[in-house]
């Protein structure tokens, strides 16, 4: 699938600002099964520098600075991507998730790259709670394609999707006491199930095609950025990619912007500013259109 992208983030403020530092993570990345074809990132009022730099994880990070006195600021990114759905290797869905631990393992080929992935990190807590939650699904031996996927399927049907149950700073805890939250709560819920058993998990961030493909469903999250899961297979390399939103395996409606510990590590956009203004409020609107 090809699709046409547009994430516009819109700021507006009760005073000036005189100054605003933002960095933002908006560049689809390039993937053996994803090719960016191309991608502009504007800024409004005009930034006094903008650039692109690649993060430790290898996402493209955006920076800006804008010292023109404003009351609004518009980020608009817009790219054009290639998408194909991932394809696993048989063998490495069947280890057994018990060994495929990197802490535990550190002969696992290139074990020592994706240690922290496995360690607990701010908003997703390896919690006893999440420990005890993800042990119905992790029973030692099952091949980790079956393992993960079942837990997926038991968040998915044990939490409801809502909008107004969380904030960006809902933490695990809060989570299983809501039971409920949007998709980042899912990702970090997911990954705090994981991460509590050894498993090396990734927060992925990116988006869903706002117009499925004809005879598709429209997948929950689509009016936003999305948030879904990642988990290494260490004898292939691969990363299983898991959306327990949507109760499914990442396919070729979904584009990867990037990835980190949790949600702080790759926010769309965020910044400082400087001013003395009482209130603001933030827009978002996004929009994956196939080409």
């Amino acid at each position: 699938m090809r699709y046409r992208v547009r994430h516009r983030t819109t700021y507006s403020y009760d005073e000036d600002v005189n100054d605003s530092l933002g960095i933002g993570h908006l560049v689809p990345r390039t993937l053996p099964w994803q090719q960016v074809t191309s991608y502009d990132v504007t800024v409004s009022p005009a930034p006094g520098d903008l650039s692109h730099d690649i993060d430790y994880y290898g996402n493209v990070a955006t920076y800006f600075q804008v010292t023109e006195p404003h009351r609004k600021l518009e980020i608009e990114a817009t790219s054009e991507v290639e998408v194909e759905t991932a394809v696993y290797d048989d063998a490495a869905l069947a280890v057994p998730w018990d060994r495929a631990l990197p802490l535990r393992d550190p002969e696992l080929p290139d074990a020592w790259r994706f240690t922290d992935f496995a360690l607990p990190s701010a908003l997703a807590e390896q919690t006893d709670e999440a420990r005890l939650y993800a042990a119905t699904s992790l029973v030692r031996g099952r091949p980790v394609g079956e393992a993960v996927s079942d837990l997926m399927h038991r968040i998915n049907a044990d939490f409801r999707y809502d909008k107004t149950a969380t904030t960006v700073t809902s933490t695990v805890e809060d989570i299983f006491a809501k039971g409920a939250g949007v998709c980042q709560d899912f990702a970090h819920l997911t990954l705090a199930c994981l991460r509590s058993h050894g498993l090396a998990a990734r927060y992925v961030s990116g988006y869903l095609a706002t117009q499925p493909p004809p005879g598709r469903e429209r997948l929950v999250g689509a009016d936003a950025s999305h948030a879904w899961v990642g988990i290494w297979l260490p004898t292939t390399g691969e990363w299983l990619a898991i959306d327990p939103t949507n109760n499914q395996w990442a396919d070729d409606r979904y584009v990867t912007v990037a990835w980190g510990r949790d949600y702080g590590d790759v926010p769309p956009v965020k910044g400082v500013i400087f001013t003395e203004a009482k209130k603001s409020t933030l827009r978002v609107s996004v929009d994956v259109a196939p080409v």
